[in-house]
């Protein structure tokens, strides 16, 4: 008989980046949760796969190891700055009597360990290096997809080019107008001797020539060349036609929220497919393309086919309605979140598991404790 199991994926993500960084502008936070079954309402995703991964280091969150002599030489030199005196040989004599030392029993120095491992949630990250991974590994699992598609008879070469059978277009999105700029090289690829490409080359001409030598100087100036010649596709219309009609509607509820990670791409869905339902989009039956990547690097590229009825679904969403709602902070309150000093909930909590409390006693150091917080009556 048929299945009737259903799964549930639930994600949620923080990006946190440090004050006054280039990433800073992107932060974001949210989380969500869909269902998987057969015979979906809203999307069904056939098995068709295409990946790409690479090991990079274009982001990352680091565990730092921190000596707890590191720790106290840096207490010491605090204290010079602000004029207390330190007697010479002080930090030699404090590590020799830690041992013994109650202090042992107590914060950074109950492990008794000489290393305190330090994580944070702003990542180490270089932009426009991590733009390129982007790239190149979304280039790379469009064409292994491709590549499985023709392998399955879902796509052939005398087919349409898929990004022209695609309605709509759904990307991984760190900031709302990632996809615009990053999605060019993947146009190209698939375009290339069409009509529309031989109109995009007669307009800027043709991609930079890969060197012939392969040095370090070389690959540099040749990938700053690429990156130029990307921007100099989204700028022309032919580029801009295809981004308003397959992927712009997705940027619409980034732009608001900022980067979810992990959500990002589930949120570009979302917002597509209730732009599409306030505009009585035509979609149903149609193909849309996904493209998630995750830092470090990896990419894949998959589809799914709107359902019948897929309306019924999106009408109950009010994504919109409810970003709307939300409450207009000050900077100052914003910097004491960041900092983690914000002592009360800006919004009091309302049908919803709220902390109430950190522990700071012993043992008990760190123990969170939660509180069901009755919903709010309007």
């Amino acid at each position: 008989g048929q299945d009737e199991r259903i799964g549930i994926v639930i994600f949620s993500d923080n990006a946190k980046y440090d004050l006054g960084s280039s990433g800073e502008y992107t932060q974001g936070a949210g989380g969500g949760a869909l269902l998987i079954r057969q015979n979906p309402r809203l999307l069904e995703i056939p098995d068709c796969w295409g990946v790409s991964t690479t090991p990079v280091h274009d982001f990352f969150k680091p565990r730092r190891k921190v000596t707890i002599r590191s720790v106290i030489s840096s207490v010491m030199e605090l204290a010079q700055e602000a004029g207390q005196s330190v007697k010479k040989g002080i930090v030699e004599r404090m590590i020799r009597h830690l041992p013994k030392s109650t202090v042992r029993r107590l914060g950074i120095f109950a492990h008794g360990e000489e290393t305190v491992n330090v994580h944070r949630d702003e990542p180490v990250f270089d932009g426009q290096f991590s733009n390129r991974c982007y790239q190149e590994a979304v280039r790379q699992a469009f064409h292994n997809f491709k590549q499985h598609a023709e392998r399955q008879g879902r796509w052939s070469l005398e087919d349409e080019k898929l990004t022209k059978q695609w309605s709509r277009i759904i990307m991984h999105l760190p900031y709302a107008f990632q996809a615009k700029r990053m999605f060019p090289d993947v146009f190209r690829h698939d375009r290339t001797g069409t009509p529309i490409w031989d109109d995009v080359l007669v307009e800027i001409g043709e991609p930079p020539m890969i060197p012939s030598q392969k040095t370090k100087k070389n690959i540099e100036q040749f990938e700053k060349e690429m990156d130029a010649y990307r921007r100099a596709i989204s700028k022309t219309p032919e580029y801009l036609h295809f981004h308003s009609n397959k992927i712009e509607k997705g940027q619409r509820a980034s732009s608001l929220i900022g980067n979810q990670y992990t959500g990002s791409i589930f949120l570009a869905l979302m917002s597509t497919l209730e732009s599409d339902l306030e505009e009585n989009a035509d979609i149903e039956g149609t193909y849309f393309g996904l493209c998630g990547y995750g830092s470090g690097a990896k990419a894949k590229v998959f589809e799914a086919i709107v359902q019948p009825g897929w309306e019924e679904v999106v009408s109950r969403w009010h994504l919109f309605e409810r970003l709307a709602g939300r409450v207009a902070i000050d900077h100052l309150t914003y910097e004491n979140l960041h900092k983690g000093i914000q002592v009360e909930s800006v919004v009091p909590p309302s049908g919803e598991f709220a902390l109430i409390n950190v522990s700071e006693d012993g043992l008990y150091e760190g123990q969170r404790t939660y509180k069901w917080a009755a919903k709010k009556r309007k």
